[in-house]
C-alpha cells in the first residue's frame, strides 16, 4: 500500500510551518494500512466553551488522511480534499488528547476514499470522518497553476 516510507519523523517535519504544526498536531503511529495522529486540545484548537473544535476535528481527519494518500501514491503524483464529512459524536475537553487513525476504504487510480477515526484518551469515539482524494500528475498541477496565474 505505502509507495513512501516516510518515519513519523519526516511527517512531522514536512508539516512544519503549517496548520498543521501551529495548531500542534503530531504523526504518532503508522502500522501495515493506518497512520495516525495526534493533537493535545488547548486554546489553539478549543472552541469558547473548552472543547475540541469542530472544525479543528475535520482539519485532524483532513490531516491524517490527505498524508496517508500521499503516502500512497508515485513521486509524480499527488493528492488533493475533494470532499470531507465530519460527524462530531462526543466532546473533547481542554487538555485531553485525542487520536486521529486514517484507513483507506478505496486507494483508486485517481480517487482515494479514506475513514478516520478520532478517539479520546479513553478510546472513545469522538468523531467519525470520511475524506476524499483526487490523485492528480504533480506535472499537470503545476501547470495549470502556471495557465492560472498568466490570466
Amino acid at each position: 500500500m505505502w509507495k513512501k516510507t516516510l518515519s513519523l519523523q519526516q511527517l512531522n517535519q514536512f508539516c512544519q510551518q503549517s496548520a498543521v504544526s501551529h495548531l500542534g498536531i503530531r504523526f504518532s503511529a503508522q502500522g501495515e494500512n493506518w497512520l495516525e495522529a495526534q493533537l493535545t486540545v488547548d486554546e489553539r484548537s478549543c472552541q469558547p466553551m473548552g472543547y475540541l473544535h469542530g472544525g479543528v476535528s475535520a482539519l485532524l481527519a483532513e490531516t491524517v488522511a490527505s498524508l496517508a494518500g500521499f503516502c500512497c501514491v508515485d513521486d509524480n503524483f499527488l493528492v488533493v480534499g475533494t470532499e470531507i464529512n465530519a460527524s462530531h459524536l462526543r466532546p473533547v475537553k481542554k487538555g485531553n488528547t485525542v487520536t486521529a487513525r486514517a484507513t483507506p476504504a478505496r486507494l483508486g487510480r485517481s480517487t482515494q476514499v479514506w475513514q478516520i477515526d478520532l478517539r479520546d484518551e479513553q478510546q472513545q469515539l469522538c468523531c467519525s470522518a470520511r475524506l476524499s482524494l483526487a490523485v492528480v500528475n504533480k506535472q499537470t498541477l503545476t501547470q495549470k497553476g502556471k495557465e492560472h496565474n498568466e490570466k
